[in-house]
């Protein structure tokens, strides 16, 4: 496959992921501010803190109030990871191997693109509540329409790793924006309201009922370790890493367990290290250490896929 189209499909399912995660990122807050007793306060720079745009922000913004972090996340056209930006991307990347990709699926993130155009220029935060349901259905229904559109072939192994790579990545920064958030006083820690930020941030990943129906209390360790270490939930790092290499070994030509490319070698050494995690490891660690360094090693895997199969041949 030609490594332009193959990096135009990867970058094309990275930018709709981005988008529902923004989405998912956002709405830990939202729910938070739903459920949270009166006279809570408002936590907003925790979520900025976790994209890593902190000063970006702040120089254009000032103070994480609820309004500013509302423009800058989902509708900012200048901030290249809000929602806006990341569907833009995708339809120009769609655009670009119209040819390649099925014509339901250049229509699906057509008429996403326009649906969160259409928000930008009339949002208010009355409206935000049905906005990021409806990023999320949106997102679901391109991933649903490629796969049953598209031939799985190379160029769609290529989407799965480009979709799972940023899945992995934001699931990590969910859980990262739930370090952030500190509580009222370290006696709140196994209050109800501790309690409450954990259920809303397992309902951003949509894995509320998953986790309820394998465990009955909600935890910290039990919360962490499903979205961490489950093998099973499609949100999960590990599922996603386990999923994203078997894409991987389709592409580059190996079998489960060889390398060929160091990609191969950078993903199959980061899925391999869950592999023998343990919660209380990760905890003894610090959560926060170890979310903040599997990051960067998700960002070498992504570098690692751009050297092997995209740079060299278009050097």
């Amino acid at each position: 496959m030609l490594s332009r189209v193959a990096d135009s499909i990867y970058w094309l399912n990275r930018y709709v992921e981005r988008a529902e995660n923004v989405a998912r990122f956002v709405d830990v807050n939202l729910n938070l501010l739903l459920d949270s007793p009166v006279g809570t306060a408002q936590q907003w720079e925790p979520l900025i803190v976790t994209t890593g745009d902190l000063a970006g922000f702040r120089s254009r913004y000032g103070e994480a109030t609820a309004e500013n972090v509302l423009k800058f996340l989902p509708f900012d056209p200048q901030y290249p990871n809000s929602i806006l930006s990341c569907l833009r991307l995708a339809r120009e990347n769609a655009r670009s191997v119209r040819e390649i990709i099925a014509s339901e699926m250049w229509e699906r993130v057509n008429n996403f693109y326009l649906m969160v155009e259409d928000a930008a220029k009339e949002s208010s935060l009355s409206d935000l509540h049905r906005f990021y349901p409806e990023v999320k259905m949106e997102s679901h229904l391109f991933a649903g329409v490629m796969d049953a559109t598209m031939s799985h072939n190379e160029g769609w192994h290529f989407g799965q790793l480009g979709r799972l790579l940023e899945r992995a990545d934001k699931t990590a920064r969910i859980l990262d924006v739930k370090y952030y958030i500190l509580l009222p006083s370290p006696g709140d820690v196994g209050s109800p309201l501790d309690d409450l930020q954990w259920i809303a941030l397992l309902k951003s990943a949509s894995a509320y009922e998953m986790y309820r129906k394998r465990q009955h209390r909600i935890t910290p360790q039990g919360v962490t370790a499903f979205l961490i270490l489950n093998r099973e939930f499609p949100r999960a790092i590990q599922f996603c890493l386990c999923q994203a290499e078997q894409s991987l070994h389709q592409i580059s030509g190996t079998s489960m367990g060889t390398w060929r490319t160091s990609s191969d070698r950078t993903l199959g050494r980061l899925r391999a290290e869950l592999d023998f995690l343990t919660i209380e490891e990760i905890f003894a660690q610090g959560l926060h250490e170890f979310l903040d360094r599997l990051q960067r090693q998700l960002n070498q895997v992504g570098e690692s896929v751009f050297a092997d199969f995209v740079s060299l041949h278009l050097a």
